[in-house]
């Protein structure tokens, strides 16, 4: 019996630890460790409950506006404040814009690199221009910036990557392809968010930009290039990411039972619906039945309690703690959130363009569904996903009034208590307030890395990810990059999940 640590864990965000123990070749035992805290719960306590959105945005800088549209639904909440459709379909467009960005940048410049086989190419004898700023790079010269920025493709970790040449190099090419690709997603983002990664016009009632016909042309010219790289380059490179590592359909499981809040405002309803899928079965969300449990978690406190009613007390000491991450529960059960999630529920409640684009994916690919609960799943219904948001964000477009407000009105109250929940592009992301006298009196923010990454809960249960490493086939004497891969198949947010 022997040990895989990887500490840290790279090309994630935050600070993460994953230590396993492994038996015959393959993971028997894992556990996953938030190395650090931040506490945004406590410095909240005492602010006005608008400063939530502008402050909570800074718990990271990768999907602020999910935090933004989470902290203004639960100041909405809170204060019974109505926001006019103008306002839910700009949010929507924001929130879409930063969905795109966000999963572009997890496949080629977070998860890729696990499978492209970089040190090869520099054996490789081609004209390409990438390949040729990579042998410069990596002979030490500086890299001129214009091509191929500056990047820690080297050293890769020991382990089996791909043996096909052009798939590398399209692999890398596409990866500097789609750093344009996210800046044009930046920029969708900034024409109604007012400036990224931490916007300035989302606030509780709606958003303040309002809708300009300049604004409205110019994100639909961007969307298009962001929706054009996604049909033709990024489902092709995850497909053939599933053929040349075919046993990552078979590896990282999981718990198997998926969770989403809904997103994307539209009218009295999200467009992505909300639910719980346990065994195949779809069920209504019921978020009295949420709960964070601490015992592996190093704050004080005992037994499960609802956000509303949560605590950020940091025990750093603590007997038996291993991790920073609290362990969200839903019925006591840990489950899984994110795309993944997200495309499960949406199925299993017959959303029409969800089911057809994952019915169709499974058509073209031969693929069995059984494969989308797995590493290349997630990635996979990453990418489907992406495709959904720009088709869906067109329709939005079209749906903006002109001159109808954006901003609803607001009829000062001193206080209540609110729930704001919407998805991150990592899954579900709820945040709870009670406001007195004017003031936040208690604020908790159960994010979808907190739910993914959770240690141990009371009873002792393995977390979503701790669980899908379990069998998961290693080389022992290798550094953990068939650890990693399940690992980064989450995308993690640790800085987001550590409070």
């Amino acid at each position: 019996m022997g040990t895989i640590v990887l500490d840290p864990v790279t090309r994630i965000e935050g600070h993460l630890r994953i230590d396993t123990r492994v038996e015959s070749g393959a993971v028997t035992e894992a556990w996953s460790r938030g190395e650090m805290f931040r506490g945004f719960e406590v410095f909240l306590s005492g602010r006005d409950p608008f400063d939530a959105p502008v402050i909570t945005q800074r718990i990271c800088g990768v999907c602020p506006v999910s935090h933004a549209v989470a902290a203004c639904r639960a100041v909405e909440s809170a204060l019974d404040i109505s926001v006019p459709r103008n306002g839910q379909l700009l949010r929507s467009l924001v929130l879409g814009a930063n969905y795109l960005q966000s999963h572009v940048l997890h496949f080629y410049q977070l998860s890729a690199l696990d499978f492209v086989n970089v040190a090869a190419l520099l054996e490789y004898d081609g004209s390409d221009p990438v390949l040729r700023e990579l042998k410069a790079w990596a002979q030490g010269e500086v890299s001129s910036g214009k091509i191929l920025p500056a990047a820690p493709f080297l050293p890769q970790m020991t382990g089996q990557y791909s043996a096909d040449p052009k798939w590398n190099l399209a692999a890398l090419s596409h990866y500097v392809e789609a750093l344009e690709v996210r800046q044009e997603a930046h920029q969708m983002a900034a024409l109604f968010g007012g400036k990224m990664p931490h916007t300035a016009a989302l606030i509780p009632g709606g958003v303040t930009t309002g809708v300009e016909p300049e604004a409205v042309e110019d994100c639909r010219t961007r969307l298009r290039r962001v929706r054009r790289f996604i049909e033709n380059v990024y489902l092709g490179d995850v497909l053939a990411a599933a053929r040349l590592f075919p046993e990552y359909g078979a590896v990282g499981g999981g718990v198997r039972r998926f969770l989403s809040y809904g997103v994307f405002e539209e009218g009295d309803r999200d467009w992505l619906p909300s639910g719980v899928v346990e065994a195949g079965k779809l069920s209504p969300l019921d978020t009295r039945r949420i709960s964070e449990q601490v015992a592996s978690s190093k704050y004080a406190g005992s037994g499960g309690q609802h956000p509303l009613q949560g605590e950020t007390r940091p025990e750093p000491h603590k007997s038996g703690a291993y991790s920073w991450l609290k362990a969200p529960r839903y019925g006591g059960a840990a489950y899984e959130v994110g795309p993944l999630a997200r495309m499960v529920v949406a199925a299993a409640a017959g959303h029409p363009q969800v089911t057809a684009t994952l019915n169709g994916f499974l058509a073209d690919t031969g693929l069995e569904q059984q494969v989308l609960f797995s590493v290349l799943g997630r990635h996979a219904a990453r990418a489907l996903e992406a495709l959904l948001v720009a088709q869906r964000m067109e329709t939005w477009l079209e749906r903006l009034e002109v001159g109808a407000a954006s901003v609803g009105t607001y009829t000062p109250r001193p206080g209540g208590d609110g729930e704001g929940l919407t998805e991150a592009p990592r899954g579900a992301l709820g945040h709870w307030t009670q406001v007195r006298d004017g003031k936040i009196a208690r604020y908790q923010a159960v994010v979808p890395s907190t739910w993914n990454f959770s240690p141990r809960g009371d009873r002792s249960d393995p977390g979503p990810v701790e669980t899908a490493l379990l069998g998961t086939p290693v080389d022992e004497q290798g550094q953990g990059l068939e650890v990693a891969r399940v690992v980064r198949s989450f995308d993690p947010c640790i800085a987001c999940a550590v409070h």
